[in-house]
């Protein structure tokens, strides 16, 4: 482990980008294993053949809703992790998304595994803007006690009472709000914890409100694309240089139970729009090396179609991506043969810890032993 403020790969103390496909993506219309004969047995009404794929070898093929994706995997930098999960899959969307936030598939726990690498990454708290939430709610992987992260909607107009009406109103609130979180006495304050984290809050709030007056990009996000319009938040937010190192945000209803062929199409096409345009912007900042992106999703979907879509299974894929990322594919495509499924999903055989070890201790600098409690494989994913 490095401990002079770089990485053990020689780079600079990453920033890592979280991109959760929320709902359930649907790994085998994602990743196609287009010469398959069992993939269209299982799937005569939801199969994608021909145009619908874009071939990465003789046996895989990227959605072809993902052409952007297919640019950056073919520029080197991006890892695509096949068959990601853990065992004894859960198709509950909240218990699993739990198991994903918190490392912790046996147990329930409040404690999120990117809430422990914040507190990791700055113990004492000095920084209110170390993880940054681009979404609405706190996601659970970012919760840890005594860990203040801001939750931002839209940049532009972040702030605490931004939703009232007249100045002078909010300006009153603020002033109260102040007043009550610097007191003329931190001794009489009756919980230390609250005085932090709502310190943290008015100090967050003013950092991330300047962080767009300092930016200036050549890079046009899609407008009308959530996920894009986020995307350009976190590229705002690094390029103010506010020493923050943890970025999230969601995209989705990933959940297609039915229609599936029009609303995976537009997922995908905001998805991967908003990750190239992201990228792109990375590069004319001088950011990129500096960063990686781990896209992943609560689980797969079931091996057979029902008909219009699919639905909850087990066993899904992940992304890895960055300059600094050895590009390919990782782990083994399931096999979708009836003997080899899971009482009809895919088996996993990689396990999803095996990855955030990976990226905590190859990419974060982080002892992932004190995030996720257990030893864990890693993979070969650092570009030499």
């Amino acid at each position: 482990m490095a401990t002079n403020g770089q990485n053990g790969n020689g780079n600079k103390a990453k920033k890592l980008v979280v991109v959760q496909l929320s709902g359930g993506n649907d790994y085998l219309n994602t990743m196609v294993p287009y010469q398959d004969g069992h993939y269209y047995d299982f799937r005569p009404n939801m199969g994608l053949r021909g145009d619908s794929v874009i071939p990465i070898d003789d046996r895989i093929g990227f959605n072809s809703h993902m052409a952007p994706f297919k640019r950056i995997y073919d520029a080197g930098s991006m890892a695509v992790i096949m068959g990601i999960g853990y065992p004894e899959p859960n198709r509950s969307h909240f218990r699993s998304m739990d198991i994903w936030h918190t490392a912790e598939p046996a147990v329930s726990s409040s404690e999120g595994w990117l809430g422990k690498t914040t507190q990791a990454i700055d113990p004492e708290g000095k920084n209110p803007v170390t993880a940054v939430n681009f979404g609405r709610g706190l996601p659970r992987a970012l919760a840890y006690p005594g860990v203040s992260v801001a939750s931002v909607g839209a940049l532009d107009s972040y702030g605490l009472y931004t939703g009232l009406a007249g100045a002078g109103n909010k300006d009153a609130l603020l002033d109260t709000v102040s007043r009550i979180y610097q007191p003329m006495s931190e001794e009489g304050f009756p919980s230390q914890r609250i005085l932090q984290t709502g310190r943290g809050a008015l100090d967050g709030a003013d950092l991330l409100r300047q962080a767009p007056d300092s930016y200036t990009s050549g890079v046009e996000y899609p407008e009308e694309n959530p996920i894009a319009q986020s995307l350009k938040g976190v590229a705002q937010v690094m390029s103010a240089d506010l020493g923050t190192r943890l970025f999230y945000t969601a995209h989705g209803s990933f959940d297609t139970h039915t229609n599936e062929l029009v609303n995976h199409a537009k997922l995908w096409d905001e998805v991967s729009q908003a990750v190239e345009c992201f990228w792109m912007d990375m590069e004319e900042q001088g950011l990129a090396d500096d960063t990686v992106m781990w896209v992943f999703t609560e689980f797969g979907r079931r091996v057979a179609d029902n008909g219009t879509g699919t639905d909850h299974g087990s066993g899904g894929g992940a992304f890895l991506i960055g300059p600094s990322v050895k590009g390919g594919l990782y782990g083994e495509y399931p096999d979708l043969d009836p003997s080899a499924q899971l009482d009809g999903d895919v088996r996993y055989n990689t396990d999803f810890r095996d990855m955030y070890t990976t990226i905590l201790d190859d990419f974060m600098d982080i002892d992932p032993g004190q995030i996720l409690n257990e030893k864990f494989g890693k993979l070969d994913l650092v570009r030499a």
